[in-house]
Protein backbone atom coordinates (compact mmCIF):
# COMPACT_ATOMS: atom_id res chain seq x y z
CA UNK A 1 0.00 0.00 0.00
CA UNK A 2 1.04 3.28 -0.88
CA UNK A 3 -1.15 6.77 -0.86
CA UNK A 4 -0.12 10.64 -0.77
CA UNK A 5 -2.66 12.73 0.96
CA UNK A 6 -2.50 15.96 2.95
CA UNK A 7 -1.44 15.96 6.63
CA UNK A 8 -4.71 18.31 7.55
CA UNK A 9 -6.62 15.30 6.18
CA UNK A 10 -5.02 12.55 7.53
CA UNK A 11 -4.94 14.13 11.13
CA UNK A 12 -8.47 15.06 11.04
CA UNK A 13 -9.25 11.68 9.91
CA UNK A 14 -7.52 9.93 12.75
CA UNK A 15 -8.92 12.22 15.34
CA UNK A 16 -12.44 11.03 14.35
CA UNK A 17 -11.25 7.17 14.72
CA UNK A 18 -8.55 7.68 17.76
CA UNK A 19 -10.75 8.00 20.90
CA UNK A 20 -11.92 4.28 20.89
CA UNK A 21 -8.80 2.86 21.09
CA UNK A 22 -7.84 2.17 24.73
CA UNK A 23 -4.14 2.11 26.47
CA UNK A 24 -4.78 -1.05 28.23
CA UNK A 25 -6.36 -3.03 25.42
CA UNK A 26 -6.27 -6.75 25.96
CA UNK A 27 -5.37 -7.67 22.42
CA UNK A 28 -2.17 -6.06 20.72
CA UNK A 29 -4.11 -5.79 17.33
CA UNK A 30 -6.72 -3.59 19.14
CA UNK A 31 -3.98 -0.29 20.03
CA UNK A 32 -3.67 -0.35 16.15
CA UNK A 33 -5.60 1.47 13.34
CA UNK A 34 -6.53 -0.13 10.11
CA UNK A 35 -5.50 1.73 7.14
CA UNK A 36 -7.17 0.16 3.88
CA UNK A 37 -7.67 1.59 0.24
CA UNK A 38 -10.94 2.06 -1.14
CA UNK A 39 -11.61 3.41 -4.52
CA UNK A 40 -10.18 6.80 -4.45
CA UNK A 41 -10.16 7.15 -0.57
CA UNK A 42 -8.26 5.58 2.89
CA UNK A 43 -10.45 4.19 5.02
CA UNK A 44 -9.67 4.19 8.73
CA UNK A 45 -11.42 2.18 11.38
CA UNK A 46 -10.53 1.43 14.84
CA UNK A 47 -12.60 -0.61 17.50
CA UNK A 48 -12.23 -1.78 21.11
CA UNK A 49 -14.86 -4.77 20.17
CA UNK A 50 -17.45 -2.78 21.90
CA UNK A 51 -17.34 0.20 19.46
CA UNK A 52 -16.22 0.85 16.18
CA UNK A 53 -15.32 3.98 14.06
CA UNK A 54 -14.55 4.13 10.83
CA UNK A 55 -13.90 6.81 8.28
CA UNK A 56 -12.81 7.34 4.78
CA UNK A 57 -10.68 10.73 3.89
CA UNK A 58 -9.43 11.47 -0.01
CA UNK A 59 -6.35 10.27 -1.09
CA UNK A 60 -3.90 9.74 -4.74
CA UNK A 61 -3.73 6.36 -4.51
CA UNK A 62 -0.27 4.76 -5.29
CA UNK A 63 -0.64 1.30 -4.46
CA UNK A 64 -3.23 -0.31 -3.17
CA UNK A 65 -3.42 -2.58 0.09
CA UNK A 66 -3.71 -2.37 3.83
CA UNK A 67 -1.88 -2.07 7.31
CA UNK A 68 -2.35 -1.66 10.81
CA UNK A 69 -0.72 0.73 12.71
CA UNK A 70 -0.01 1.53 16.60
CA UNK A 71 -2.87 4.37 16.82
CA UNK A 72 -1.37 6.71 19.05
CA UNK A 73 2.20 6.51 17.63
CA UNK A 74 0.56 6.96 14.56
CA UNK A 75 -1.29 9.72 15.29
CA UNK A 76 1.50 11.57 17.00
CA UNK A 77 3.55 11.66 14.53
CA UNK A 78 1.38 12.67 11.96
CA UNK A 79 0.87 15.55 14.57
CA UNK A 80 4.78 16.46 14.28
CA UNK A 81 5.06 16.11 10.57
CA UNK A 82 5.75 19.62 8.65
CA UNK A 83 2.49 20.93 6.99
CA UNK A 84 2.05 19.60 3.26
CA UNK A 85 1.45 16.22 1.80
CA UNK A 86 2.14 13.23 3.58
CA UNK A 87 3.50 9.45 1.74
CA UNK A 88 2.31 6.43 3.76
CA UNK A 89 4.02 3.25 2.54
CA UNK A 90 3.50 -0.11 3.77
CA UNK A 91 6.40 -2.66 2.74
CA UNK A 92 7.03 -5.91 3.91
CA UNK A 93 7.65 -7.14 7.06
CA UNK A 94 4.53 -4.96 8.10
CA UNK A 95 6.98 -1.97 7.86
CA UNK A 96 5.27 1.02 7.47
CA UNK A 97 7.24 4.36 6.31
CA UNK A 98 6.18 7.96 6.98
CA UNK A 99 7.24 10.98 4.69
CA UNK A 100 6.83 14.63 5.05
CA UNK A 101 8.26 17.28 3.85
CA UNK A 102 12.12 16.67 4.43
CA UNK A 103 11.37 13.93 6.96
CA UNK A 104 10.92 10.47 7.09
CA UNK A 105 9.80 8.31 9.74
CA UNK A 106 9.26 3.75 10.08
CA UNK A 107 7.38 2.32 12.00
CA UNK A 108 6.61 -1.30 12.58
CA UNK A 109 2.83 -2.60 12.28
CA UNK A 110 0.40 -6.02 12.22
CA UNK A 111 -1.13 -7.42 9.12
CA UNK A 112 -4.64 -6.30 8.22
CA UNK A 113 -5.79 -10.06 8.66
CA UNK A 114 -5.48 -10.13 12.47
CA UNK A 115 -7.94 -7.20 12.45
CA UNK A 116 -11.49 -7.48 13.60
CA UNK A 117 -13.78 -7.16 10.99
CA UNK A 118 -16.10 -4.10 10.28
CA UNK A 119 -19.77 -5.27 11.58
CA UNK A 120 -22.25 -5.48 8.62
CA UNK A 121 -26.04 -4.39 8.85
CA UNK A 122 -27.87 -5.72 5.38
CA UNK A 123 -31.61 -6.00 4.86
CA UNK A 124 -32.48 -3.80 7.79
CA UNK A 125 -34.73 -0.72 8.12
CA UNK A 126 -32.71 2.85 8.18
CA UNK A 127 -33.98 5.04 10.48
CA UNK A 128 -33.47 9.15 9.64
CA UNK A 129 -33.25 12.03 12.06
CA UNK A 130 -31.71 15.43 12.26
CA UNK A 131 -28.49 15.60 13.19
CA UNK A 132 -29.36 18.93 15.20
CA UNK A 133 -32.12 17.18 17.32
CA UNK A 134 -30.02 14.02 18.15
CA UNK A 135 -27.48 16.26 19.07
CA UNK A 136 -29.90 18.21 21.84
CA UNK A 137 -31.32 14.81 22.92
CA UNK A 138 -27.89 13.74 23.93
CA UNK A 139 -27.30 16.97 25.65
CA UNK A 140 -30.49 16.62 27.17
CA UNK A 141 -30.45 13.30 28.86
CA UNK A 142 -27.11 11.60 29.06
CA UNK A 143 -25.74 13.13 32.18
CA UNK A 144 -28.61 11.37 34.13
CA UNK A 145 -26.88 8.01 32.91
CA UNK A 146 -25.92 5.47 35.97
CA UNK A 147 -22.06 4.95 36.43
CA UNK A 148 -23.00 2.00 39.50
CA UNK A 149 -21.29 -1.11 37.55
CA UNK A 150 -23.87 -3.19 39.55
CA UNK A 151 -26.80 -1.35 37.63
CA UNK A 152 -25.82 -2.48 33.97
CA UNK A 153 -28.85 -1.51 32.17
CA UNK A 154 -29.13 2.02 33.85
CA UNK A 155 -25.12 2.57 32.07
CA UNK A 156 -27.13 3.89 28.83
CA UNK A 157 -29.35 5.52 26.84
CA UNK A 158 -32.68 3.75 26.12
CA UNK A 159 -33.47 4.65 22.43
CA UNK A 160 -36.94 3.93 21.24
CA UNK A 161 -38.03 4.55 17.75
CA UNK A 162 -41.59 4.02 17.13
CA UNK A 163 -43.32 5.51 13.79
CA UNK A 164 -42.59 8.68 13.64
CA UNK A 165 -41.27 9.19 16.95
CA UNK A 166 -37.72 9.06 18.28
CA UNK A 167 -37.79 8.54 22.43
CA UNK A 168 -34.54 8.65 24.56
CA UNK A 169 -34.53 7.92 28.33
CA UNK A 170 -31.91 8.02 30.74
CA UNK A 171 -32.00 7.38 34.87
CA UNK A 172 -29.74 6.25 37.43
CA UNK A 173 -32.53 5.17 39.86
CA UNK A 174 -32.92 8.57 41.86
CA UNK A 175 -33.19 11.15 38.57
CA UNK A 176 -34.88 10.66 35.13
CA UNK A 177 -34.44 12.51 31.76
CA UNK A 178 -36.95 11.55 28.98
CA UNK A 179 -37.14 13.48 25.75
CA UNK A 180 -39.09 13.07 22.45
CA UNK A 181 -38.25 14.15 18.50
CA UNK A 182 -39.86 13.68 15.33
CA UNK A 183 -38.15 11.38 12.40
CA UNK A 184 -37.64 12.68 8.91
CA UNK A 185 -39.66 10.25 8.08
CA UNK A 186 -41.49 7.01 9.69
CA UNK A 187 -40.25 3.21 10.53
CA UNK A 188 -42.71 0.11 9.59
CA UNK A 189 -40.74 -1.65 12.82
CA UNK A 190 -40.74 -0.49 16.36
CA UNK A 191 -36.94 -0.40 17.61
CA UNK A 192 -35.53 -0.81 21.24
CA UNK A 193 -32.31 -0.19 22.02
CA UNK A 194 -29.83 0.43 24.99
CA UNK A 195 -27.00 2.43 23.77
CA UNK A 196 -23.58 2.47 26.04
CA UNK A 197 -22.52 5.54 27.63
CA UNK A 198 -19.11 5.76 25.85
CA UNK A 199 -21.13 4.97 22.08
CA UNK A 200 -23.40 8.43 23.07
CA UNK A 201 -20.80 10.25 23.36
CA UNK A 202 -18.67 9.17 20.42
CA UNK A 203 -21.85 9.58 18.58
CA UNK A 204 -22.43 13.07 20.09
CA UNK A 205 -18.61 14.19 18.93
CA UNK A 206 -19.27 13.82 15.61
CA UNK A 207 -22.62 15.27 15.67
CA UNK A 208 -23.22 18.22 13.63
CA UNK A 209 -26.09 21.33 13.53
CA UNK A 210 -26.80 20.50 9.95
CA UNK A 211 -27.80 17.26 8.34
CA UNK A 212 -29.33 14.20 9.14
CA UNK A 213 -28.21 10.94 10.59
CA UNK A 214 -28.64 7.53 9.01
CA UNK A 215 -28.74 5.00 11.82
CA UNK A 216 -29.66 0.83 11.62
CA UNK A 217 -30.45 -1.67 14.56
CA UNK A 218 -29.15 -5.07 14.51
CA UNK A 219 -29.72 -8.19 16.67
CA UNK A 220 -26.87 -7.07 19.36
CA UNK A 221 -25.29 -4.01 17.29
CA UNK A 222 -26.60 -0.39 16.23
CA UNK A 223 -24.77 1.50 12.93
CA UNK A 224 -24.96 5.49 13.11
CA UNK A 225 -23.71 7.16 9.63
CA UNK A 226 -22.87 10.89 10.46
CA UNK A 227 -21.79 12.31 7.30
CA UNK A 228 -19.79 9.17 6.34
CA UNK A 229 -18.55 8.66 9.77
CA UNK A 230 -19.42 5.07 10.46
CA UNK A 231 -20.02 3.94 14.40
CA UNK A 232 -20.81 0.47 14.88
CA UNK A 233 -21.79 0.11 18.66
CA UNK A 234 -22.80 -3.39 20.73
CA UNK A 235 -26.04 -2.60 22.51
CA UNK A 236 -26.53 -3.15 26.66
CA UNK A 237 -28.48 -6.18 26.42
CA UNK A 238 -31.39 -6.27 29.71
CA UNK A 239 -34.64 -4.65 30.44
CA UNK A 240 -34.89 -1.18 31.32
CA UNK A 241 -37.09 0.20 34.36
CA UNK A 242 -40.49 0.97 33.44
CA UNK A 243 -40.20 4.62 33.16
CA UNK A 244 -43.76 5.63 32.40
CA UNK A 245 -45.00 4.54 36.21
CA UNK A 246 -42.82 6.71 37.49
CA UNK A 247 -43.63 9.98 35.96
CA UNK A 248 -46.38 12.09 38.38
CA UNK A 249 -49.10 13.49 36.61
CA UNK A 250 -49.20 17.20 36.16
CA UNK A 251 -51.20 18.37 39.78
CA UNK A 252 -48.69 20.80 41.15
CA UNK A 253 -48.66 25.18 40.52
CA UNK A 254 -45.48 25.57 38.39
CA UNK A 255 -42.58 28.42 39.49
CA UNK A 256 -41.50 30.20 36.93
CA UNK A 257 -37.78 31.14 37.16
CA UNK A 258 -35.14 32.23 35.51
CA UNK A 259 -33.16 29.72 35.22
CA UNK A 260 -29.27 31.36 35.20
CA UNK A 261 -30.55 33.06 38.19
CA UNK A 262 -31.66 29.56 39.57
CA UNK A 263 -28.33 27.96 38.42
CA UNK A 264 -25.87 30.66 40.17
CA UNK A 265 -28.05 29.93 43.18
CA UNK A 266 -27.61 26.59 43.67
CA UNK A 267 -24.20 26.38 42.31
CA UNK A 268 -23.43 28.72 45.10
CA UNK A 269 -24.60 26.68 47.76
CA UNK A 270 -22.99 24.04 46.27
CA UNK A 271 -19.95 25.42 47.05
CA UNK A 272 -20.68 24.46 50.80
CA UNK A 273 -21.45 20.69 49.74
CA UNK A 274 -19.36 17.84 51.33
CA UNK A 275 -19.62 14.15 50.45
CA UNK A 276 -21.28 13.91 54.01
CA UNK A 277 -23.65 16.93 53.53
CA UNK A 278 -24.64 17.16 49.80
CA UNK A 279 -28.39 17.93 49.73
CA UNK A 280 -28.80 21.73 49.90
CA UNK A 281 -32.68 23.11 51.18
CA UNK A 282 -35.07 24.92 48.52
CA UNK A 283 -38.18 26.35 50.80
CA UNK A 284 -41.16 27.82 48.43
CA UNK A 285 -43.36 30.09 49.90
CA UNK A 286 -46.39 32.41 48.18
CA UNK A 287 -43.69 35.30 46.69
CA UNK A 288 -40.05 34.01 47.05
CA UNK A 289 -37.65 30.73 46.96
CA UNK A 290 -34.86 30.24 49.07
CA UNK A 291 -31.76 28.08 48.23
CA UNK A 292 -29.66 27.57 51.30
CA UNK A 293 -27.17 25.30 52.87
CA UNK A 294 -25.72 24.94 56.24
CA UNK A 295 -22.46 22.63 56.72
CA UNK A 296 -20.96 22.21 60.02
CA UNK A 297 -17.21 23.03 60.11
CA UNK A 298 -17.72 24.74 56.84
CA UNK A 299 -20.36 27.52 56.59
CA UNK A 300 -23.50 28.22 55.43
CA UNK A 301 -25.63 30.24 52.40
CA UNK A 302 -29.02 31.63 51.72
CA UNK A 303 -29.82 33.30 48.66
CA UNK A 304 -33.87 34.92 47.85
CA UNK A 305 -35.39 34.72 44.09
CA UNK A 306 -38.72 36.35 43.60
CA UNK A 307 -41.80 34.29 42.84
CA UNK A 308 -45.19 34.07 41.77
CA UNK A 309 -46.50 30.75 43.20
CA UNK A 310 -49.95 29.83 44.44
CA UNK A 311 -49.42 26.48 46.23
CA UNK A 312 -48.82 25.09 49.70
CA UNK A 313 -45.09 26.11 51.64
CA UNK A 314 -43.06 23.69 51.56
CA UNK A 315 -39.28 22.84 52.52
CA UNK A 316 -37.24 20.46 50.38
CA UNK A 317 -33.58 18.95 50.37
CA UNK A 318 -32.14 17.34 46.92
CA UNK A 319 -28.36 16.42 45.64
CA UNK A 320 -27.28 19.88 43.92
CA UNK A 321 -25.74 18.42 41.17
CA UNK A 322 -29.35 16.61 39.43
CA UNK A 323 -30.09 20.36 39.40
CA UNK A 324 -27.15 21.81 38.22
CA UNK A 325 -26.81 19.12 35.21
CA UNK A 326 -30.10 19.92 34.00
CA UNK A 327 -30.08 23.75 34.41
CA UNK A 328 -26.97 23.83 32.66
CA UNK A 329 -27.66 21.97 29.66
CA UNK A 330 -30.95 24.04 28.80
CA UNK A 331 -31.14 26.88 26.56
CA UNK A 332 -34.58 28.14 27.65
CA UNK A 333 -34.38 31.56 29.52
CA UNK A 334 -36.69 30.33 32.06
CA UNK A 335 -37.99 26.76 33.31
CA UNK A 336 -41.15 25.68 34.79
CA UNK A 337 -40.66 23.37 38.16
CA UNK A 338 -43.04 21.63 40.09
CA UNK A 339 -42.17 20.74 43.59
CA UNK A 340 -44.77 18.04 44.77
CA UNK A 341 -43.45 17.80 48.35
CA UNK A 342 -40.80 16.66 50.48
CA UNK A 343 -40.34 13.43 50.15
CA UNK A 344 -41.58 13.19 46.40
CA UNK A 345 -39.67 14.43 42.81
CA UNK A 346 -39.64 17.75 41.31
CA UNK A 347 -40.68 17.79 37.81
CA UNK A 348 -39.55 20.09 34.84
CA UNK A 349 -41.55 20.12 31.87
CA UNK A 350 -41.57 21.42 28.16
CA UNK A 351 -42.20 20.73 25.12
CA UNK A 352 -41.58 16.81 24.37
CA UNK A 353 -39.56 16.72 27.38
CA UNK A 354 -39.29 15.98 31.07
CA UNK A 355 -36.69 15.59 34.04
CA UNK A 356 -37.52 14.52 37.73
CA UNK A 357 -35.23 14.34 40.06
CA UNK A 358 -36.15 12.54 43.64
CA UNK A 359 -35.72 14.40 47.31
CA UNK A 360 -33.02 14.09 49.62
CA UNK A 361 -33.05 14.42 53.52
CA UNK A 362 -32.16 17.20 55.21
Amino acid sequence: MQVKLSKDDLLSGIQIVQNVVSSKATLPILSNMLLETKKDTLRLYTTDLDIGISCEIPVNIIEDGAITIPAKRFAEVIRELPSGDVIVHARKNNQIEIEGKNCRIKLLGLPKEEFPKFPEFKDKEIIRVKQADLKEMFRLTSFAVSHEESRYVLNGVLMEVQKDIIRLVATDGRRLAKIEKSLIQPITKDVSVILPIKAVNEINRNLKDEGEVIFVGGANQVLFDINGVLIATRIIEGDFPNYLQVIPKITAPKINLNTQDFLAAIRRANLLATPDFQAIKVEVFQDKLIVSKTTPDVGESREELKIVYGGPEMMIGFNPQYMIEVLKNTNDTTIDIEFLGSDKPCVIRKENYLYLALPMRL
